[in-house]
This record gives structure tokens, C-alpha cells and sequence, in this order.
């Protein structure tokens, strides 16, 4: 009979595998919408709308349902190993690095997750509406405007918000001047990402 510490070893394994296959579907397709896709929309023409109607429902269904999978079983991930064993406060009664660590990548991922599903999605879900009836919505620029804001948004904050996640088991030690270099970096590195992406053919 499996020992309670193999079952509770192998659940966690799971949630983990699940969070990183996930995790790379949702971030997969937010770095396609952002460095490949909203290069080549300008240059589709006249194909534009036949495109769109057959490319966007199906990457937006992976776009939405992986941060859907990514944000459970990372809340899941956090309640249990955070939960159940001594990870949060050390020796001192402080909370440790590897805690604060994952509670920064656990908040960006989290609000990322909301502008998905709360932002980006119902703005998307509107203009495809209106596509598919062969209309034109009044506010298509607004909508627009805020699905590429936010896409970039999410973008910028995926780099911090991945050392947050492998911090604690990589990383450990925790302060402020730490993340400002992290968050700084992987900034730059997004925003270099966006300028070679426009120069990609």
C-alpha cells in the first residue's frame, strides 16, 4: 500500500506537471499574439476577416483555458505546499525568501489571470461577435486599444513573474533591491523581444 507521504509526493508532482505544460500553453500563445501575430494582422488585407475567423476562436480558446489550468493548479500548488508545511516563516517567526518569492510570481501570475479572462477575453469575444455578423462594433478602436494594452501588459509582467515562480527552489534569498534588478531585466528583455519581433520577416 502506497505510504501517505508517496501519495501526497505524487500529488504534488501532478499539480506541478499540470502548472508547467499549462503555464507554457498560456505563455506560448500570449508571446504568439505579441511577437508574431500582431505583426502579420496589418499585412493580411482583404484576408483579414476570413483569417481571423478561423485563426482567433481556436488560439483564444488555448490562450484563455491555459491561464485558466495554469492559475488553479498554481493556487492549488501554493494552498497545499505553503499550507502544509513549514515554507512560510523561518527559525526568526519571519517569512522566508523562498515564500516571498513565490507570492511575488503567484500575484503577477494572478493578475495576468484577471486581465485574460476579465480584460482581454470578453474585449475579444465582442469583436469576434461582431465579425462573424459581418459588422463593425462603434467602440472596435477602444476595444482594440485595450486588448493590445493589456496583452502587453501581461507580456512585460510574465518576466518577473517566472523568476517568482523558480526562485524558491533556485534562488531562495529575498530583497527589494534583488527584484528591482530581476523586474528591470526582464523588462528590458521583453522590450527587445517586441523590437526584433517587428523586424522578423
Amino acid at each position: 500500500m502506497m505510504a501517505l507521504d508517496d501519495l501526497y509526493s505524487n500529488f504534488t508532482l501532478l499539480i506541478r506537471w499540470i502548472h508547467i505544460l499549462s503555464g507554457i500553453t498560456w505563455l506560448g500563445m500570449l508571446f504568439f499574439f505579441n511577437f508574431v501575430n500582431a505583426q502579420v494582422q496589418p499585412r493580411l488585407g482583404e484576408a483579414k476577416s476570413r483569417v481571423n475567423l478561423e485563426l482567433m476562436p481556436r488560439a483564444l480558446w488555448w490562450f484563455r483555458w491555459g491561464a485558466m489550468a495554469t492559475f488553479l493548479a498554481g493556487l492549488t500548488l501554493l494552498v497545499y505546499k505553503y499550507g502544509h508545511q513549514e515554507l512560510w516563516m523561518d527559525g526568526a517567526g519571519e517569512m522566508t525568501g523562498r515564500a516571498i518569492w513565490i507570492l511575488i510570481g503567484a500575484t503577477l501570475g494572478a493578475i495576468m489571470w484577471f486581465n485574460v479572462w476579465f480584460i482581454i477575453w470578453p474585449a475579444q469575444k465582442v469583436l469576434l461577435d461582431w465579425q462573424r455578423n459581418g459588422e463593425t462594433p462603434p467602440e472596435q478602436g477602444i476595444l482594440t486599444s485595450r486588448i493590445a494594452f493589456f496583452s502587453k501588459v501581461n507580456t512585460y509582467l510574465a518576466a518577473p513573474m517566472l523568476f517568482g515562480m523558480i526562485a524558491p527552489n533556485n534562488y531562495g534569498a529575498f530583497s527589494v533591491s534583488s527584484l528591482l534588478i530581476v523586474s528591470a531585466f526582464g523588462f528590458a528583455v521583453i522590450w527587445g523581444l517586441f523590437r526584433i519581433s517587428a523586424k522578423v520577416k
